[in-house]
């Protein structure tokens, strides 16, 4: 009975704490800020219960993410390769839910028939942002894809041996590149590697189409990673970040990935949706 009462007493909070969760859109979307979540965040669930998620939240933009098994009454995972039926399916379950999936990634491909496939799956499903982490040699059609497509390129910064963990390796590859290829920010990943992230984003600026939005936990001797933590209660200058992200007038998405209590992680996010909400109240 006490194992009871301490999950329905769990529930009720998490209940009222997503009550509260949606983003301000008279202030968020007027500045062109876009608040949704990266699916990999629920990467044990599938992807029609990382909608239900999405929308309890109180948001409604998703990244979705390759492999994720597309859940009950949807066979296979998402893919880029999947049939008209099948994404006539995924698109209207997330319609219904009131989620529009707005990007896609992080994706490589293997050569430019791949990368002709990935944009046709993205326009046929609305996609505008698609993340990546391009061989070099593979760019020069992607920019072509992008303009063709009118979908944008936002190029991923894993942590080595990635070949775009630091701002300068994206910048230098992108050169003499439209301004459909730019740059998805991972601030956690940046930190992890001993990179400031304003001063790397102020390094972006013109290129950056979105973020992988992040706060990390202070290295510990005794721990093997540094994992995300609630926004506003680790490591990084989070107002620091916002504030050059206001100052650079930038405008696109901020996908939560949150990789941390993965079974979950919902009230985690809660919170750092309403630090979010709480920080766009002062910064316009």
């Amino acid at each position: 009975m006490n194992k009871f009462l301490f999950y329905i007493n769990s529930l009720i909070l998490v209940l009222l704490a997503c009550s509260n969760l949606s983003v301000q859109p008279g202030k968020a979307e007027k500045a062109g800020w876009h608040l949704g979540v990266q699916a990999y965040t629920f990467h044990k669930f599938s992807f029609k219960e990382t909608v239900d998620k999405t929308q309890q939240m109180g948001l409604k933009y998703i990244e979705v993410y390759y492999g994720q098994p597309l859940g009950k009454n949807i066979e296979g995972t998402m893919d880029f390769r999947m049939d008209k039926a099948t994404r006539e399916k995924v698109l209207a379950y997330a319609k219904s839910k009131g989620v529009k999936i707005i990007a896609s990634g992080v994706v490589i491909c293997k050569d430019e028939a791949e990368w002709k496939q990935l944009f046709e799956f993205a326009s046929a499903m609305g996609i505008e942002v698609i993340t990546c982490e391009p061989d070099y040699k593979h760019l020069p059609y992607i920019d072509h894809l992008a303009n063709q497509y009118k979908i944008d390129v936002a190029i991923h910064n894993h942590p080595k041996p990635s070949a775009y963990w630091e701002p300068e390796l994206f910048l230098n590859a992108v050169k003499g590149l439209s301004n459909r290829i730019g740059a998805c920010a991972d601030v956690g990943h940046w930190k992890r590697m001993g990179i400031n992230p304003v001063e790397a984003l102020k390094k972006y600026e013109g290129r950056l189409k979105s973020l992988h939005f992040k706060d990390v936990k202070k290295k510990e001797e005794s721990e093997a990673e540094q994992h995300d933590v609630i926004w506003g209660t680790g490591i990084c200058d989070v107002d620091g970040m916002l504030k050059e992200l206001k100052r650079q007038e930038f405008k696109g998405l901020f996908s939560i990935e949150y990789e941390y209590n993965w079974d979950n992680s919902v009230p985690d996010i809660a919170d750092c949706i309403t630090f979010f909400n709480q920080k766009i109240d002062k910064l316009f």
